[in-house]
């Protein structure tokens, strides 16, 4: 499976993946972890309904946030529940549904919810996420060999999360997943990893399987508080509270004109930004910094090499170095 292009939004679909002033930060948001550019995984305590009684049946169901962005983390994330609450609960009693569907407002109360220990969601819904940071997908795209493509990142964090609830003993029966490429190569693989499972995998799984939205929900509010926290590092007093890139993605201008005007000639963005993608890529060819690093080949490999040796201006030739560093000799006709 080959990688997606970058998503490109419509107006009315930005405003709904622009995060909220007040966003509900979750507590799948470990402020440092995110700040600092690493992937991690939450796991919420195991529901009292579920704990109760470890024989109920359960249904799970896993969907993503923010796999075409720019700037940002991709999270993933799953809800599962007793299999005879599945529609009750979330369908008609709490009225999910896919993420893009719902305001920012009500995403957030639902997140709320499934966090407040004396809510029937938390009593009997359980979830996880896996936020993976913009510096590790970049980072696994990017590598000179074996390089790691966003499906394989995307299909090793649904697996592993999966994983992790069905040994913490929970007594998984159906699967339901938001497909990431052709559903039935993706299905095939998920059925042979996990055979004890009935697992459906579907394209708009998240509008329809109760579970799925759930999840989404969960993706969606986590992706948005990472987005609130990142930006943080370069919130100025006055503000407001607003992301100044807006959604993060590619197609929203607010995302890419506060690239062009936050880019370090030489450094580009900070973990926030996926370098991967084409859009970083062209900005920083087309106006990064005029310098390039020569490298000596190993077998020419001299201990007596200092690092700044290998830095040349891009249109630049190396002159009288002991002349560059103390200055020209002027002449009369100067004064």
């Amino acid at each position: 499976m080959d990688d997606p292009q970058e998503d490109h939004l419509e107006s009315q679909d930005i405003a709904q993946e622009t995060p909220v002033e007040g966003v509900f930060i979750p507590p799948s948001i470990d402020r440092s972890r995110v700040l600092s550019g690493e992937s991690y995984t939450h796991h919420c305590a195991i529901p009292t309904a579920v704990a109760s009684d470890p024989a109920a049946e359960c249904v799970l169901g896993v969907d993503e946030a923010g796999r075409g962005p720019v700037l940002g983390p991709m999270v993933y994330a799953l809800c599962y529940l007793p299999l005879k609450l599945h529609h009750s609960l979330l369908a008609e009693t709490h009225h999910f549904d896919d993420s893009k569907a719902l305001t920012p407002a009500v995403r957030s109360q639902l997140m709320e919810s499934l966090c407040t220990p004396t809510s029937d969601l938390s009593q009997n819904c359980g979830w996880a996420t896996r936020t993976m940071s913009a510096r590790d997908i970049s980072a696994a795209q990017l590598k000179p060999t074996g390089t790691y493509n966003l499906n394989a990142q995307a299909m090793d964090a649904t697996i592993a999360l999966i994983q992790e609830v069905l040994d913490s003993g929970v007594n998984i029966r159906e699967v339901y997943i938001d497909t990431i490429g052709p559903p039935a190569t993706y299905q095939k693989k998920l059925e042979r990893i996990f055979p004890a499972l009935s697992i459906t995998v579907a394209k708009k799984a998240d509008s329809l399987y109760p579970c799925v939205s759930a999840a989404s929900v969960c993706a969606k509010v986590t992706r948005d508080a990472a987005l609130d926290v990142l930006y943080t590092a370069y919130a100025e007093p006055g503000d407001g509270g607003q992301i100044a890139w807006g959604s993060g993605y590619p197609s929203d201008a607010r995302a890419t004109n506060w690239m062009k005007e936050n880019m370090h000639p030489l450094f580009g963005w900070g973990s926030e930004c996926r370098f991967s993608w084409g859009t970083a890529k062209e900005m920083l060819e087309a106006k990064g910094a005029p310098c390039r690093a020569d490298w000596p080949d190993a077998d020419d490999a001299d201990d007596s090499l200092k690092l700044t040796g290998f830095f040349v201006g891009s249109e630049e030739e190396r002159g009288d170095e002991l002349a560059d560093w103390f200055g020209r000799r002027v002449t009369e006709e100067v004064f």
